[in-house]
């Protein structure tokens, strides 16, 4: 057993693995980073993914072997769509952030859909660290004051970024991570995460299934819902953010779309 996994307290729910398993590749990523400082940053990107990967499908096969997986380090096996159980996986959520160290906006992310809903999951922050579960009762987010902030791609921002915070008057600041992202909403050291031009199940899963948990809006930009284990796991766009804000945003985001 891998010092990472020595901390397995025997059988729990799902809501327990799933903490277990984020928290345990963190682990193992800190472990990677710091292995190999100086490293070239595509090499500890690439070998943050291997690692990563690597542990959550032993994890996986050891406590939960009947279930199906869906991870963005693994091949597609199309079983899981007639699967009542698969756990969506992103093993490691902004390797351009977890290559460049000291930067902390990366995750580790984990959630199981059953029969056409996520009902359980965790993301992991390690370098913070941090780890939030669908197993805990949320914390009470502080209270706001002033310009909200939105948070949105470092990397690939909608390009309606600009018009939507017009509209809304919010604050864009750019981010690695949807995990890292979401945690901050849910946290309350943010107000709104905003996606559009291309993602895909597993970097939302884990953080969607802890948003709805934990009582937060989120859907696609047109207020339709998320939906997970489909045969294309493309799922380009996504809002998360608090319930009262929810109607604004997606006026805004609806004005927006009309004016092409």
């Amino acid at each position: 057993m891998s010092p990472e996994e020595r901390q397995w307290p025997g059988d729990m729910d799902d809501h327990g693995f799933a903490r277990y398993a984020a928290q345990a590749v963190g682990i193992r990523l800190l472990r990677v980073r710091a292995r190999c400082v100086g490293t070239d940053p595509a090499k500890l990107g690439a070998a943050g993914d291997r690692e990563a990967q690597a542990l959550v499908a032993r994890l996986l096969h050891e406590h939960r072997p009947g279930d199906a997986v869906l991870s963005e380090e693994a091949p597609d096996d199309p079983a899981r769509l007639d699967a009542d159980r698969v756990w969506i996986i992103d093993p490691l959520d902004g390797t351009r952030e977890f290559a460049d160290p000291p930067r902390g906006d990366w995750a580790v992310q984990v959630a199981l859909w059953e029969k056409d809903r996520l009902t359980a999951g965790a993301v992991a922050l390690p370098a913070r660290p941090l780890v939030l579960s669908t197993g805990q009762h949320p914390p009470t987010s502080p209270s706001q004051d002033g310009l909200l902030r939105m948070l949105v791609s470092r990397t690939r921002p909608p390009p309606f970024a600009g018009q939507l915070a017009d509209l809304l008057g919010v604050q864009v600041v750019p981010q690695g991570s949807a995990g890292a992202k979401t945690a901050d909403v849910l946290l309350g050291a943010a107000d709104l995460y905003l996606h559009a031009g291309g993602q895909h199940e597993w970097d939302s899963a884990g953080p969607v299934a802890l948003a709805q948990a934990w009582g937060f809006h989120t859907s696609r930009l047109d207020g339709s819902p998320l939906t997970y284990n489909r045969p294309d796991p493309l799922l380009p766009d996504l809002i998360v953010c608090r319930t009262e804000l929810a109607p604004r945003v997606l006026t805004a985001c609806a004005q927006i779309s009309q004016r092409g």
